[in-house]
């Protein structure tokens, strides 16, 4: 299929800088596949689609604040960074942004909240790829500077909406907004959101559990190649990006499992379907960890995902050809262009579409 196909025009006005309060008071668009039957709702209704023996699955990752500001020792030129991990206790692998290249034995400043040097200094020691690696100078863990000096990382297209409206890019309130309800505290492993858990609150859970649906949990850790527009004129000549996931010994039972007639598996976020549907064949009964490159794009086989909750996503993007998979391509043109009429706020602080069997 050809990237083109995923084109769509959206008004910069529907892009959401903010998420609405309380997160379950967003809007959903619920499309029912089979009768190709649409509805528009809340969030907070989502509990009337489930029943027992349903189950719900979230990614319980949590985002790193990863997002970097420096400025070059000497020349005080301005450096945006991206911190991705740590390679042993001195050296991150980072990616950087600079009006001027950016060469190997430079050393940069990282400025703290307030934009003063933060008395943290980094040294350039090699380029692999669009990554660099750098020797942190001087004390503390990775997680202890980040957690002093990093900034939410937010996507590009909202920093960038924001900016046109004269905003702050990144706000206080992202780091709470931007985290979901259930992320593991101590367990930072992602550089984005898994968007479509930003809508849940206790009050929701709760509501689930009382329908009688199972909620599981499995990780995926949120790379930058989430961010990555399909650049191949061909979608599956796009080299997708790797990223870590973890399937809990409890969860690979479940998906083992028999089920009850009519009883759906539904997936909260593209993440979560991409882990399950990377899976082995057995499922293995004990935990899975593993690297998943899948691209999921028309034609694909859903092995374990029913139904899909999912925020309204960028054109070209490897997440809008998932969405195109499990609907159709025709059908997606279509209920985008009935989600942009009716007015509904797309990605990553937008509303969701439910789609259901």
């Amino acid at each position: 299929m050809n990237v083109s196909a995923l084109d769509y025009a959206l008004p910069p006005e529907l892009v959401a800088v903010h998420p609405v309060t309380p997160r379950d008071a967003a809007r959903m668009f619920v499309f029912h596949r089979r009768e190709r039957r649409i509805e528009h709702r809340r969030i907070l209704d989502l509990p009337e689609y489930l029943q027992a023996g349903d189950q719900v699955i979230f990614n319980r990752t949590r985002v790193i604040p990863a997002l970097l500001r420096a400025r070059k020792s000497g020349s005080g030129g301005a450096v945006e960074g991206l911190f991705l991990h740590a390679r042993g206790e001195r050296d991150w692998v980072l990616m950087l942004r600079s009006n001027r290249p950016l060469r190997t034995g430079q050393v940069l400043d990282l400025l703290d909240l307030k934009g003063d040097p933060s008395g943290h200094r980094l040294c350039l020691s090699e380029k692999l790829g669009d990554r660099w690696i750098a020797v942190l100078e001087g004390a503390g863990s990775a997680a202890e500077i980040l957690h002093a000096i990093g900034r939410t990382p937010l996507p590009p297209y909202i920093r960038a909406a924001r900016m046109r409206e004269g905003a702050e890019e990144v706000q206080p309130r992202d780091a709470a907004d931007y985290q979901t309800l259930f992320s593991e505290f101590g367990a930072e492993s992602s550089v984005a959101a898994p968007t479509a858990g930003l809508h849940f609150t206790t009050r929701l859970l709760d509501a689930i559990d009382r329908r009688g649906a199972a909620r599981l949990e499995i990780e995926l850790a949120v790379g930058p190649g989430t961010f990555r527009p399909i650049e191949t004129e061909r979608i599956a000549d796009h080299p997708m990006h790797e990223e870590s996931v973890t399937v809990p010994a409890a969860v690979a039972l479940a998906l083992r499992g028999a089920r009850p007639f009519g009883s759906k598996r539904l997936a909260v976020g593209t993440t979560v379907v991409r882990t399950l549907e990377s899976l082995p064949d057995p499922v293995p009964a004990t935990e899975w960890r593993a690297q998943t490159s899948l691209l999921i794009a028309p034609p694909f086989d859903f092995r374990f995902v029913d139904a899909l909750l999912t925020n309204f996503h960028l054109p070209r993007s490897t997440l809008l050809a998932l969405v195109a998979a499990l609907v159709g391509l025709d059908q997606l043109h279509a209920l985008y262009a009935e989600a942009i009429a009716e007015r509904y706020r797309f990605y990553s602080y937008g509303d969701a579409m439910l789609i259901l069997p």
